[in-house]
C-alpha cells in the first residue's frame, strides 16, 4: 500500500516521524508492505520555492496513493497561512473529503478534566461536514482598513452536502452497533441554512427506525458535553460547529495530543491527521505528544480494511497511556521519540503473543 506522508510544520515533523515508525512496526509484524513517500510540502518548502502545492499535486495524491498521513501546518513566517490553506483545506476540497471523522475516546480516567468520569462515559464520534459551511471562503471585505469596513462571510449548505454527511452518520451508527445519533445545528438563529439541516435530518432518520435520533442546538450541546458526555454516541454537524466541538471533545479525552481524525471520501483516497496544531515553540524539543498522530495511523489502517492492525495500534497506545509511558502533559515521563519507540516495540511484542505473523 502506498502512503503519502506530509509532515508539515513545527511539531508536525516530530509526531509524524513517530507515526511512521509505528506504521513500519505494523508492517513488520503483520507482513504488510507500506511504501511511504514523504512529501516536502510545508512552510519551509513554500518559503524556499514559492510553491504551496505543485501543479498536479492533488491529482497525484488522489491517483497514486492509497492514503495520506499529514502532520500539522502553520508557521508564523507565513502570516496569511496560504500554504496551510492550499495543502490542508485544498486537499479536503479537491479530493472531496466530505467526512471529518473524529472519535472521542477517553483512554484513562485520570486524563478527563470532569470529576468521576470513566472511559465508559467518554466514547463517542463526531462527524463534521468537511467541504461546505463557512469554510468555503465566499464573501469579501468592503472599505477594508477603514472605520466603515464591512466584512461578509457566507455559509454554504447544499442538499447534497448535508444529505451525504447525515446519511454517513446514520450508516456508521448502524454498522458499528451504536444506537444514538444526534444532529447539531443552530436553526433557531440561522433559519435559512439550518432549515436544510432540519429537513434532511428528518428525512434520513425515518430510514433508520432502530436508531434513536435527536436534535440539539450547538450551544446546548457544549453544555451537555461537559455535564454528561455519556449520553452521546454519534454526533453529526456542520463544518464550523464540528471544528469547535471536537476541540471540546479533545479536552474530555485528555487534550489535543491524543486526538486523531480522518478526512474521508468513502471508497477513495483519504487523509488522516492529528487534530492539534503545529506549535512552533515546541518543535524539535522532543516534548510533543505523538499519540494523536499514531492514533490517526490506526484510523488509516481501519479505513484501509486492516482491522487487526488498527486494533493493535489502539491497544498499544492505550497500554502506553495507562502505564505512564507517554509525554509529560498526560502524566508520563517520556519524550516524543521515546513514546514512539515504546508503542512500536509494544506492537512488535504484543502482537506476537496474539498470533501476529
Amino acid at each position: 500500500m502506498r502512503i503519502a506522508v506530509i509532515p508539515g510544520d513545527g511539531i508536525g515533523v516530530d509526531v509524524t516521524a513517530e507515526a511512521v515508525k509505528v506504521l513500519r512496526a505494523v508492517g513488520d509484524q503483520f507482513g504488510r508492505q507500506f511504501v511511504v513517500e514523504t512529501l516536502p510540502w510545508s512552510a519551509d518548502h513554500y518559503l524556499a520555492t514559492g510553491i504551496t502545492i505543485p501543479p498536479g499535486g492533488y491529482a497525484m495524491l488522489r491517483d497514486e496513493f492509497d492514503a495520506i498521513l499529514i502532520g500539522a501546518l502553520g508557521d508564523p513566517r507565513v502570516s496569511d497561512n496560504c500554504h496551510a490553506r492550499d495543502i490542508l483545506l485544498g486537499t479536503r476540497f479537491e479530493l472531496d473529503l466530505y467526512v471529518n471523522y473524529r472519535p472521542v475516546r477517553l483512554l484513562h480516567e485520570r486524563l478527563c478534566p470532569l470529576k468521576g468520569r470513566t472511559p465508559a462515559d467518554v466514547d463517542f464520534v463526531v462527524f463534521r461536514e468537511n467541504t461546505e459551511g463557512l469554510y468555503v471562503s465566499i464573501g469579501g471585505r468592503f472599505k477594508a482598513g477603514t472605520d466603515d469596513e464591512v466584512a461578509v462571510q457566507e455559509e454554504v449548505n447544499t442538499y447534497k452536502g448535508v444529505h451525504r454527511i447525515v446519511r454517513h452518520a446514520f450508516e456508521w451508527a448502524r454498522a458499528k452497533g451504536r444506537r444514538r445519533v444526534c444532529m447539531v445545528d443552530k436553526s433557531n438563529a440561522m433559519a435559512q441554512g439550518h432549515a436544510l439541516w432540519q429537513r434532511v435530518f428528518h428525512e434520513v432518520r425515518t430510514q433508520y427506525p432502530e436508531l434513536e435520533a435527536r436534535h440539539v442546538y450547538v450551544d446546548a450541546l457544549a453544555l451537555l458535553m461537559v455535564q454528561d458526555p455519556s449520553q452521546f454516541e454519534v454526533i453529526v454537524t456542520n463544518n464550523l460547529f464540528g471544528d469547535i466541538i471536537t476541540d471540546l471533545g479533545a479536552a474530555l479525552q485528555g487534550g489535543l495530543g491524543l486526538a486523531a481524525s480522518g478526512n474521508l471520501h468513502p471508497g477513495r483516497t483519504s487523509m488522516f491527521e492529528p487534530v492539534h496544531g503545529s506549535a512552533p515553540a515546541l518543535a524539535g524539543k522532543n516534548v510533543a505528544n505523538p499519540m494523536g498522530a499514531i492514533l490517526s495511523v490506526a484510523l488509516m489502517l481501519e479505513y484501509l480494511g486492516l482491522l487487526p492492525e488498527a486494533s493493535a495500534v489502539e491497544t498499544a497506545v492505550k497500554d502506553a497511556v495507562v502505564s505512564g509511558h507517554g509525554t509529560k502533559e498526560i502524566g508520563g515521563v517520556l519524550g516524543t521519540r521515546e513514546t514512539g519507540d515504546y508503542i512500536a516495540n509494544l506492537i512488535r511484542t504484543q502482537t506476537r503473543h496474539h498470533g501476529g505473523h
